[in-house]
């Protein structure tokens, strides 16, 4: 284009005119967006159950902001723009996070950056369990609740907060110290639902005490679980279809979500399985402390030929090595052979190995790797000259056993929603997935589960950012479009990225 073009075009642009002698151009405009459709959908009374992402729970706490970004309250606002109705939630007191019992703290106040990684605010709870709300709440959302507390009637009992027997979130809002979550969501009369993460706390406390606590399979008796047990996947699909039966017995529509697999999140990928960095002479020094052991090792493969009771393939998993340069820890195995259970002359041979690229180290032991087990001892390093207990580590067969729960979940989950014309549902675990495996774009962000800087994520490593619960919630309401004949997504009615933040500041 010659400069009396260029000087015509922008001329036409500048009057808004269309067309121009010698060639015509013409001024491009956005197509307006649709209206919002109601489709076949009531939004009136919008009640949502679930547990700590329904709740809103951040930075390994909830707090007043968090709440307000919760996924149901941004749900709520866009349903407000097609009939819905004043969503309520059970207000903490402030932003600092945290619990009191009779003023007793009983949970911390939330994280924050500060400057260099995730630490704990410098500030005191406020919130008392003891001063119930009065509701009804149409976010039931409770932190902690496995899939069997939600029908567990007593769940919400104050006197029960301390002995462990109810839970101090639901204290606040239960509508009688024998009522259970269902039945509060159920006296509400919901038109609308939603199911999120049930079934993710079931396997959340394993995997959080590096398998310390039994998978349950097989137990149908969700009274005699201990805090980090597996639950039994009978006695979830039990409760999910009571569940769901429940809140469309009325009519009501609603969305479930299935279960991501937890052990993406970087509570279990940060850390990794060799932090330990040594020069040469220290690395020599080390390993001649642990020169009787690897020499028994040897010893008992050679007294055990032959029988396949101690394979040549465990041994050399067993030995420890260290060398100059970055170093695998030292780990606690209870699936290695316990060798003293075969023979007592190799009771002195614990169920040691140095942890491998397929072991998932929890976040908490950042903090705990190199510390001294003896504060007089030097040379008691943790990880290092002390193996790491079992509540730091996931092991592979741990790790199985987690996914075997989860897709177990998610069968029932995925049928009950196929089964139900009233039910649609979102796969949280096809979107962690992509967010875990080089990230999932919510407007002009690209959101990946790295901690701190990945923007899905909360600094506890678990929960999410005020970003992510955004992006959930429209996750939702393109379910929501897909099964109920709306057009959120279409239409504009949505949250946008820019209007949410990845940190909360001090």
């Amino acid at each position: 284009m010659n400069n009396k073009y260029k000087f015509i075009w922008m001329l036409c642009v500048l009057l808004g005119i269309t067309s121009c002698s010698d060639e015509e151009y013409t001024v491009l405009t956005e197509e307006p967006l649709p209206d919002l459709v109601a489709g076949n959908v009531d939004f009136t009374n919008y009640v949502a159950i679930g547990a700590s992402f329904t709740a809103g729970f951040t930075d390994n706490a909830l707090f007043t902001a968090s709440q307000e970004n919760s996924f149901p309250n941004i749900l709520a606002q866009q349903f407000s723009n097609n009939g819905g109705g004043e969503f309520t939630q059970p207000w903490m007191n402030d932003n600092n996070g945290g619990l009191l019992l009779g003023g007793t703290q009983i949970t911390n106040p939330r994280l924050y950056f500060n400057g260099s990684g995730p630490a704990e605010a410098p500030v005191s709870p406020t919130t008392e369990v003891s001063n119930v709300l009065a509701g009804p709440f149409n976010n039931m959302g409770v932190p902690g609740a496995k899939s069997f507390h939600l029908v567990a009637n007593g769940y919400g009992n104050v006197a029960g907060v301390s002995l462990g027997q109810a839970n101090p979130y639901f204290a606040r809002m239960a509508s009688s110290s024998n009522a259970s979550v269902l039945e509060d969501a159920m006296a509400q009369s919901p038109t609308f639902f939603t199911l999120s993460e049930v079934g993710g706390n079931d396997v959340l406390g394993y995997a959080i005490s590096g398998g310390s606590g039994v998978d349950q399979l097989g137990n149908f008796d969700p009274m005699t679980y201990g805090s980090y047990d597996i639950t039994d996947p009978y006695v979830f699909e039990q409760v999910f279809t009571t569940l769901v039966d429940a809140m469309t017995s009325n009519g009501a529509k609603g969305i479930v979500a299935n279960l991501p697999n937890i052990t993406d999140l970087p509570h279990f990928t940060t850390v990794p399985h060799n932090p330990v960095p040594l020069d040469a002479a220290t690395a020599s020094i080390v390993n001649q402390a642990y020169a009787p052991y690897n020499g028994g090792l040897q010893q008992a493969y050679a007294a055990l030929a032959g029988t396949g009771l101690l394979t040549e393939e465990e041994v050399a998993m067993r030995t420890i090595n260290f060398t100059a340069g970055q170093n695998a820890v030292v780990i606690i195995d209870e699936d290695l052979t316990d060798l003293g259970a075969i023979n007592p002359a190799f009771a002195g041979l614990p169920q040691y190995r140095q942890a491998t690229a397929e072991d998932l180290l929890v976040l908490p032991s950042s903090s705990f790797i190199g510390t001294l087990a003896d504060p007089n001892n030097p040379t008691s390093i943790n990880g290092v000259a002390v193996p790491l207990a079992d509540n730091w580590v996931l092991t592979p067969e741990e790790q199985l056993l987690i996914s075997q729960a989860t897709a177990a979940y998610n069968t029932t989950i995925e049928t009950v929603a196929a089964s139900n014309p009233n039910i649609g549902m979102v796969d949280l675990n096809a979107i962690l997935t992509e967010a875990s495996s080089g990230g999932v774009m919510f407007d002009e962000y690209n959101l990946n589960t790295n901690l701190v800087f990945g923007g899905l994520v909360s600094l506890d490593g678990i929960h999410l950012t005020a970003r992510g619960y955004a992006l959930m919630a429209n996750k939702f309401l393109e379910a929501i479009d897909a099964n109920f004949e709306t057009n959120f997504v279409e239409s504009g009615t949505v949250a946008n990225a820019n209007d949410y933040n990845t940190l909360y500041p001090l």
